[in-house]
């Protein structure tokens, strides 16, 4: 029975290989298809790196090309920073063997200075060596240099500055006080011309009222009526005052309502005084008066101007004095103030130069101690 079993086994496998051989070649056969590479690789492989197919490859030749010469740049640009380091770190090195060498050959001398010295020292004898100063000697001398040079030179120059200061301080105040003079007779000027006119006008309205009582015949009032236009034409005022009286005291003398007296005043001013009693009319009358009146109201204006002038020039040049002290004061503030700084400035580096002077003995003091 095992005997069957393993011929059957062996028949169905060639007879297997037979249907599948036959099945390869058949265009409809859906299960099996031949290969057919549709893209191309060109991966690296273990096996192709040594190959020799890939030095004629310009894409490759390219690529190595630009990556040997990155390479290469890299290299030479930190070969140079290493140069320069180590020139530095020379340098350096150089430096720091040099001042311990100098250092030893002053320690040598110096010992050799101290052995050879007694107890009597003389300052001849002390050892002298070139080195570098510290920051604290420099400024110490410097300090000592600004003490004795800057100091004697700042109190003069003080001095000078302050006296050419308050000079041309004191000039300007002269200048500065004509000017004011000289705005304040302009100021009162201006304002004495412009009283000129009111006061001329009060006057003759004044007069008007002492002497023609034009306003008892209903008059308009004298302030409305003369003005700076005609406070002078006496002709304009006369024909007006003249009809004012021709219509109250003669035309409507018996409606007007006026008093007698006051038409008798105005008739009288016609009689010229003396014995002959010459009599003239109204209206040349009325003209005379107020020519009289114009004259005095001119006289009373030009004395207005006076005070007014002199008024105003005294105020403005009193605020104008007041301006020019109190700028005076301020920069002569300034000028003290700049004088008192620079002595203050002055004290504190002589303070400093005799610290310093204190210090510098006391140094060479303990000195002198050491190398006794």
């Amino acid at each position: 029975m095992k005997v069957l079993y393993i011929n059957i086994l062996l028949f169905a496998l060639p007879l297997n290989i037979l249907v599948i051989l036959s099945h390869v070649g058949y265009p409809t056969n859906t299960y099996i298809r031949p290969y057919t590479p549709t893209t191309t690789s060109r991966l690296l492989c273990e096996c192709d790196i040594y190959t020799s197919m890939y030095d004629n490859d310009p894409e490759m030749k390219s690529v190595m090309k630009n990556y040997n010469r990155q390479t290469s740049d890299r290299f030479k640009k930190y070969d140079e920073r290493m140069q320069d380091k180590r020139k530095k770190c020379k340098e350096q090195c150089d430096k720091e063997i040099q001042k311990i060498v100098l250092k030893d050959k002053l320690e040598k001398e110096l010992i050799q200075k101290f052995s050879t010295l007694e107890t009597n020292i003389d300052t001849n004898d002390m050892p002298t060596c070139v080195c570098k100063k510290s920051l604290a000697d420099k400024t110490e001398k410097f300090c000592l240099n600004c003490g004795l040079g800057i100091g004697s030179g700042v109190l003069q120059a003080s001095s000078l500055l302050g006296g050419i200061g308050q000079l041309g301080l004191d000039a300007w105040k002269a200048a500065a006080l004509v000017t004011a003079k000289k705005l304040a007779a302009e100021a009162g000027v201006a304002a004495g011309e412009a009283a000129r006119i009111p006061a001329a006008i009060k006057a003759v309205i004044e007069g008007i009222r002492s002497t023609i009582p034009i306003e008892n015949l209903r008059f308009v009032s004298l302030e409305l009526f003369i003005d700076k236009r005609n406070y002078t034409m006496v002709e304009l005022l006369s024909d007006a005052f003249n009809n004012q009286y021709i219509l109250k005291c003669q035309t409507l003398r018996s409606v007007s309502g006026i008093e007698p007296s006051i038409c008798t005043t105005f008739e009288t001013l016609g009689h010229v005084e003396g014995p002959s009693h010459v009599a003239v009319s109204t209206r040349d009358a009325i003209v005379a008066k107020l020519n009289q009146i114009v004259a005095d109201a001119k006289g009373a204006a030009a004395l207005k101007v006076g005070e007014v002038t002199a008024s105003k020039t005294a105020a403005v040049e009193t605020r104008y004095i007041a301006a020019v002290d109190a700028t005076y004061t301020s920069y002569q503030t300034a000028i003290i103030a700049s004088i008192v700084a620079i002595l203050v400035i002055v004290l504190v580096m002589v303070i400093i130069y005799l610290i310093l002077r204190y210090r510098r003995k006391k140094k060479m003091k303990k000195k002198l101690q050491y190398i006794k």
